[in-house]
């Protein structure tokens, strides 16, 4: 039987609420590729915001950053029952 530490799979839990960082600027076109999120400016660079159901969706926004040549800051989440 194999330990519980070589077991992988999906980390199932509740949707968080994350917040992405992106240097510059994002524009209507690339903002497209991110539908369940919000954009602000947050001085030069694009604050990403939303509620994504789970791991594989963050790492899919992460994939994407990087297919559209963004450079990623900073994540941060929390539960979605909390308000920022």
């Amino acid at each position: 039987m194999p330990s519980p530490r070589a077991t992988t799979g999906n980390v199932a839990g509740p949707a968080r609420h994350y917040e992405i960082r992106v240097r510059g600027p994002i524009g209507p076109t690339m903002l497209q590729a991110f539908p369940t999120l919000t954009a602000r400016s947050r001085g030069e660079d694009t604050m990403l915001s939303g509620t994504l159901a789970d791991q594989c969706a963050l790492y899919g926004v992460i994939h994407q950053l990087e297919a559209l040549g963004l450079e990623l800051l900073e994540i941060r989440s929390w539960p979605s029952t909390r308000r920022a």
